[in-house]
């Protein structure tokens, strides 16, 4: 007869265990739920996903749950590590693994992939979204109504261009979009579909997106990580001396912070607008749009050193009008003040706190091109 309280001390043992200690799947600390067939530890959100593959991974809360002797037994002859050795065997250099602050879908494909698709677990398996080129239909947002329109999109790594095409193929290309400057982030909540991705590239020293969809969650991330092997083919050629572990993180990257503030003009006594601002940590740049689905930036703002005159702070703007937001933010350039306006106070502190993450940062060779850019644009 199994001895509840003993074998849920030893689970509890084993989960602090460092192998065991952070969710098998995203990383989430101290994870409360375990998959008894698979022999790991995982957090609440990817037991959800674990529970929709019955037939693979059973499921049972450490704390709540009743355990029999000999699944603790298969517990402690297992683990997590036990489980990424054999199912993360051979996982490409460019696959994104999520973490738990990740979207839903990124967090369930990863799940899938692993455990139901098992494509990690030999060297040379074929796998579509390595295979040089990439192909298929997704919705993307036309610019002149706002509806999403089925277009099809060509990946190659051969030219390294990404292309998409309108209703007659035979026109050509509506659009060759270079792969040196593509960028690509799951955006679920600001596209309005769980599947949602944006697509972020330059064109005359501009920014543009590309706002598209998938009905299959597999399909859109698959879209994803083609994208981040093509991108990953290109860096290692345009940078053959870099590592891997240098080029991972310019595959593609995360926003540090989105969202809406109010902007005034250079004098400080033109009237607030409201613009969707986003913060790109790695380009340096704070790119500000009308709304949070536009195609092209309005403008852009470099954020260099405090060495470099860059500079954050709270401020309390005077003199100013049509501003409804009351939490001023004063961001100081070589060049000129700017003052936004956040609703919250929670939502400026994450965006001072943004901001001098990045000030922070020493300038790369590459910084210093891009800042003489920006500023020649003025």
């Amino acid at each position: 007869m199994a001895n509840r309280d003993k074998n849920k001390k030893i689970l509890l043992e084993l989960v602090k265990l460092p192998k065991n200690s952070c969710c098998a799947d995203c990383c989430a600390p101290e994870p409360d739920w375990a998959s008894y067939t698979l022999g790991m530890f995982v957090c609440l959100n990817c037991s959800g996903t674990h529970r929709n593959l019955s037939n693979i991974s059973r499921i049972k809360s450490i704390r709540l749950d009743f355990w029999d002797d000999e699944l603790v037994e298969f517990m402690k002859a297992h683990g997590n590590q036990t489980a990424k050795d054999f199912y993360e065997k051979c996982v490409p250099v460019f696959y994104y693994q999520p973490q738990h602050n990740d979207c839903e879908v990124l967090r369930e494909q990863w799940i899938r992939a692993k455990y139901e698709r098992q494509e990690f677990t030999e060297e040379n398996k074929l796998r579509a979204y390595a295979s040089g080129i990439y192909e298929g239909v997704l919705w993307k947002k036309g610019k002149d109504n706002g509806q999403f329109l089925k277009r099809k999109f060509v990946l190659s790594e051969q030219d390294f261009t990404l292309k998409y095409y309108k209703e007659d193929e035979s026109k050509g290309p509506k659009a060759v979009i270079s792969l040196q400057s593509l960028n690509a982030t799951l955006q679920p909540q600001k596209i309005g579909h769980p599947h949602g991705l944006q697509l972020a590239y330059s064109v005359d020293d501009h920014t543009r997106n590309i706002f598209v969809y998938h009905e299959s969650g597999q399909e859109i991330v698959n879209w994803f990580n083609a994208i981040r092997a093509t991108r990953f083919v290109y860096l290692k050629t345009a940078f053959p001396t870099a590592s891997d572990t240098e080029l991972i993180p310019w595959i593609t990257r995360n926003y540090i912070k989105e969202g809406y503030m109010e902007k005034t003009g250079p004098s400080q006594r033109e009237p607030f607008k409201k613009r969707w601002f986003i913060l790109d940590a790695l380009d340096r740049k704070l790119l500000y749009f009308k709304n949070e689905l536009d195609a092209v930036e309005l403008g852009v703002i470099f954020i260099g050193t405090e060495n470099h005159g860059y500079s954050v702070s709270e401020c309390v703007p005077k003199g100013t009008r049509g501003n409804k937001w009351k939490c001023g933010i004063s961001v100081e350039t070589p060049d000129r003040k700017f003052v936004f306006m956040c609703e919250q106070e929670q939502e400026r502190r994450e965006w001072i706190g943004a901001l001098r993450q990045i000030i922070s940062k020493p300038m790369l060779p590459q910084d210093y091109t891009r800042e003489a850019d920006i500023r020649r644009r003025r």
